[in-house]
């Protein structure tokens, strides 16, 4: 075997967008159709699963590196596997199938083509439709398919009559699912699958120590390393690893017969599960599964995913997740069982594991805001008479819609800030600012709008350290969302305490909750509409507190919410103090 620069300058990429994504899998598809392996299929699938479980700095040290050094085809192989079975893990099943689907795509290595098989269902169907394969290949290649794959084949109309003959002898004819109607067929099938897969094991290249083997032994070593806690220097002797196939039981392919009971099983779980009560709809002393998965088995309906936990030996005990296909008879229609394929999950790493929620809130935001910029583009046109002369009532409309506009993104805003705040993907800006000083200005700043309603805040400051450290513009942004949040709730005639203290190691400032807030009733009156005029956000006051909080707890503090009292923490900048004297002073009223 030669090594490739191809498949060199493949592996020497990294897919830094989706397109890239998609451009890669097609030219590993169009590399490793065509050339021989060492490994069968199952075996490369095998890897590439356990390779997935390793981080993607372990991989670059113990695979890829090393074969492009060494200019190793073997290690080469085995790493453009890797990196396929990633891409197919980021890649969705329907984008692989069509892919796999284009014409001029070249499927010529059976054990690719056996690669493919072990993985989803859509793209292995995709793959055993278009695979160019040889009389002798299919017939060494079928037995070894999974069995949902061989169902696949079914629908290959230019097959010899002897992969034909084949796939009736294991039970797969047309439009039908694959099943085993009696114990003379079943045993039937498995002396062919023997039979023909016995050859092929014989003739199969022995893989190289330095090479694949101990590999295989140095991943094994890495995952029982971290397992105890230990990895790199620290992990196991690379040679006492065990084989990859001994201890591999993390997909299993089962058929069940009309009660729900395993009748069939591939591997060395086999043992274990014959005979254990799987796909009833009644659970199982050794099985058990949650509600809508015991309805979609009443009704008899395939299952994607689902969910289930094994109560038995201990190699086959815990969580799995389970595909399964119903099986009819061909001749009557009567149910006759599952065919069905069990998978452990794969846990997330904690540390690497994405926020789904905050991800998708931020989607949602982003979606929000192209429509609304559009609007808000819109309406300025129609405003400001870009393109002609528009009638007054019409710009009044649009400089409306234009506010209105500008609203909503200011709440989109305050909403990403806090998912992101919440996800800690952001940080507050740091700085040395004067808590005293900014929370003077804003009451200052809300002075004028309280005084036509004879209310206001009355301040109250005790202590002479009231740096904190974060930068002004983001101080100034706290403080207007506590007042102007209060502002907005005050009562003509109604002033709200404002207590500033600090200790040297936090500044503390409590503030009284007006008694509108604190009802939480809505004020419809025109008194209660011209208080609104005053807001920190579209949201209301609640958001406003919450957003608030958020802030609090990124910047070392906090804001706690009682009845009638919020109280807000934060951490004193450790500086020279700058004298205050104790002082009090009257804001509005």
């Amino acid at each position: 075997m030669l090594f490739d620069d191809r498949l060199a300058t493949v592996l020497r990429m990294r897919a830094g967008s989706e397109a890239a994504l998609r451009t890669q899998f097609r030219q590993l598809l169009d590399l490793l159709g065509t050339r021989d392996t060492q490994l069968s299929g199952q075996a490369l699938a095998r890897l590439a699963r356990m390779a997935a479980t390793l981080p993607a700095a372990e991989i670059e040290r113990i695979l890829v590196r090393p074969a492009l050094e060494k200019n190793d085809p073997h290690l080469a192989n085995i790493s453009a596997f890797v990196r396929l079975r990633e891409y197919q893990a980021a890649i969705p099943q329907e984008t692989q199938s069509a892919i796999l689907r284009e014409p001029g795509t070249r499927l010529r290595n059976a054990e690719f083509v056996a690669f493919l098989a072990e993985g989803e269902p859509k793209p292995a169907a995709a793959a055993v439709a278009v695979a160019r394969l040889t009389e002798d290949e299919w017939l060494d290649l079928i037995p070894r398919l999974p069995i949902t794959a061989r169902g696949f084949l079914r629908h290959r109309r230019d097959l010899p009559a002897s992969v034909k003959d084949l796939l009736a002898q294991l039970g797969v004819g047309d439009l039908v699912l694959p099943m085993y109607l009696t114990a003379e067929q079943s045993a039937k099938a498995e002396a062919v699958a023997e039979a023909e897969a016995q050859p092929a094991m014989g003739v199969s290249p022995a893989e190289p120590e330095d090479g694949i083997r101990a590999l295989r032994r140095r991943i094994e070593a890495f995952r029982e390393g971290r397992q105890n806690g230990r990895t790199g220097s620290n992990a196991r002797a690379i040679g006492s690893g065990p084989q990859v196939e001994d201890s591999d039981n993390s997909l299993i392919d089962v058929i069940t017969d009309g009660s729900g009971a395993i009748v069939h099983c591939d591997g060395l779980a086999a043992p274990m599960l014959t005979g254990m009560v799987l796909t009833a709809p009644t659970a199982g002393s050794l099985v058990s599964f949650a509600d809508d998965v015991a309805l979609r088995l009443r009704r008899r309906q395939p299952l994607n995913q689902a969910s289930l936990l094994m109560d038995a030996a201990p190699d086959i005990s815990g969580e799995w997740l389970m595909d399964a296909t119903p099986l009819f008879v061909h001749s009557t229609g009567a149910f006759n069982g599952y065919a069905a394929r069990l998978y452990r999950p794969v846990a997330p790493d904690p540390a690497t594991a994405p926020d789904t929620q905050g991800d998708a809130m931020r989607q949602v935001l982003h979606e929000l805001r192209t429509p609304v910029n559009a609007i808000q583009g819109f309406a300025e046109i129609i405003q400001q008479q870009i393109f002609g002369n528009v009638p007054h009532e019409y710009r009044a409309h649009a400089a409306s819609i234009a506010v209105d506009a500008a609203k909503l993104l200011a709440g989109f805003d305050e909403v990403d800030r806090l998912v992101k705040l919440e996800s800690r993907t952001m940080k507050l800006e740091e700085g040395a600012c004067d808590f005293r000083v900014a929370l003077s200005d804003t009451a200052q700043r809300l002075e004028g709008v309280l005084r036509g309603r004879n209310a206001g805040f009355a301040l109250n400051v005790s202590g002479d350290h009231f740096t904190v450290p974060l930068d002004r513009g983001e101080v100034l942004a706290m403080c207007w969302r506590l007042l102007a949040t209060a502002a907005g709730a005050l009562a003509p005639g109604e002033t709200s305490e404002l207590a500033l203290s600090s200790d040297g190691t936090t500044v503390e400032l409590g503030l009284d909750v007006p008694e509108s807030l604190r009802l939480g009733a809505a004020d419809t009156s025109r008194e209660g509409q011209r208080r609104r005029a005053i807001s920190a956000g579209m949201f209301g006051p609640a958001f406003a507190f919450r957003l608030a909080e958020v802030e609090a707890i990124a910047a070392g503090g906090s804001l706690t919410c009682e009845k009638d009292r919020a109280t807000l923490r934060l951490p004193a900048l450790t500086l020279q103090a700058t004298p205050h004297s104790t002082a009090g002073g009257i804001a509005g009223g």
